[in-house]
């Protein structure tokens, strides 16, 4: 029987050569090293015995609470879309109004240190623009990339309908 992969460098003989070469070279340490051998080993493994394993937690059971009745019509649905449209309107107008609290502070701030605001305000609104401007055209490109390998899917799916 041919043996392969590792077990081929693997020698029984040669392994129990080399152990009694070391037994022999110990002289009379030897049992006293094998049993500091044993008592470490048992250690090692004492120690591993004595440690608790615990299987992962099992994932918790979703209970899936609905505040909303079932029930509700069309129009009930409609009218309670419009008041939360209209909620998040006004918060937005009170966050854009205190922004511009904040940025009027800022800018008696910087006039009072001698900078130039209005200046400081176009190349920042510049800026801007030429994000807002970079982040359309890498949409629209994206889009464009998007809708071509759709057409190419579909004229291969009726290439292979044809066929």
């Amino acid at each position: 029987m041919k043996r392969s992969g590792y077990w081929k460098d693997v020698s029984p003989t040669g392994m129990i050569a080399d152990f009694r070469l070391v037994w022999n070279q110990a002289g009379h340490n030897r049992w006293r090293i094998a049993a500091l051998a044993a008592a470490c080993t048992f250690a090692v493994f004492y120690l591993m015995v004595q440690q608790g394993g615990e299987a992962p937690h099992p994932p918790p059971k979703v209970i899936y609470i609905s505040t909303l009745p079932a029930h509700r019509s069309d129009e009930e649905i409609m009218a309670e879309n419009l008041a939360n449209q209209k909620r998040k309107e006004a918060w937005q107008a009170e966050q854009a109004k205190r922004d511009e609290e904040v940025r009027d502070l800022y800018r008696t701030i910087g006039r009072a240190s001698g900078m130039d605001v209005d200046k400081i305000e176009r190349d920042a609104a510049a800026e801007k623009a030429a994000a807002d401007k970079a982040a359309d055209e890498k949409a629209k490109a994206e889009i464009a990339a998007g809708r071509a390998a759709a057409e190419t899917k579909a004229k291969q799916q009726q290439e292979q309908q044809q066929q």
